[in-house]
């Protein structure tokens, strides 16, 4: 990743990110919870939007990748504003957003801040309010305490940490009970054989946004990566729909 930046914000978090400049709006994609912008998903977005001359930014969140800082200081408000940072950054005027599981949470952080420069979002496993119906009351209880809680993680040898203060959060940036003022166009990607975000969210998420130009694409044998090629080829096609309006 030999085109890789950094942005170096006020309080000194160095922020990694790539960007290739073209014709607007600009896709920005989010990666998951403890993932980064050398995921398969991202690349292939970022790929084919550079071949394309689209413009593209990846990025990883403080404490993610090679971005500086300790990931147990992460919290959603946090990362919101260093997407937002970047996005200015590199001049980004209309922008894209593509969220993949908690990115898809962030996602929608993002749009509500860009406001008028919201072009469009496409979430993949999209996950908002997973601090809510992500844990049993058990784990929730000793977060509230101030805890961190470890679980099995799947895709890896080390257990899966949730800290208190991401989780605390999370609790305060919940959108799916009430509506989300967003009346940009948005798609929505889930695999019905996803383990770790149901599919159900993707269905109150459509239910929950303004916009009246939702769709929900659900993938029957897709899991929760989502990264197979017929997978990532939904997505671009999903990304083109947007950019084509």
């Amino acid at each position: 990743m030999t085109d890789t930046q950094f942005l170096q914000l006020a309080d000194g978090r160095r922020i990694a990110f790539r960007y290739t400049a073209g014709t607007g709006p600009t896709i920005v994609f989010l990666p998951g919870y403890m993932s980064d912008m050398a995921g398969g998903k991202a690349t292939a977005v970022f790929d084919r939007a550079q071949a394309r001359g689209q413009a593209c930014l990846l990025l990883d969140y403080s404490g993610c990748g090679i971005s500086s800082g300790d990931f147990a200081d992460g919290t959603l408000s946090k990362w919101r504003g260093e997407v937002l940072a970047v996005l200015d950054h590199v001049g980004a005027d209309r922008v894209l957003v593509v969220g993949s599981s908690m990115g898809g949470w962030l996602m929608l952080l993002v749009g509500l801040a860009l406001k008028e420069r919201l072009a469009g979002m496409v979430g993949i496993a999209a996950a908002p309010d997973f601090t809510d119906w992500g844990y049993g009351e058990a784990q929730k209880a000793r977060l509230r305490s101030g805890e961190t809680v470890f679980e099995e993680n799947p895709y890896g040898p080390e257990p899966t940490p949730t800290h208190a203060a991401f989780w605390q959060d999370g609790e305060a940036l919940k959108l799916l009970d009430g509506t989300i003022p967003i009346d940009a166009p948005v798609r929505l990607i889930h695999g019905q054989q996803d383990a770790d975000v149901p599919w159900e969210v993707s269905l109150r998420l459509a239910a929950a946004l303004r916009s009246s130009a939702v769709q929900v694409s659900l993938v029957k044998d897709g899991e929760h990566r989502l990264s197979r090629p017929q997978d990532i080829a939904l997505l671009h096609t999903a990304i083109d729909d947007l950019l084509e309006l």
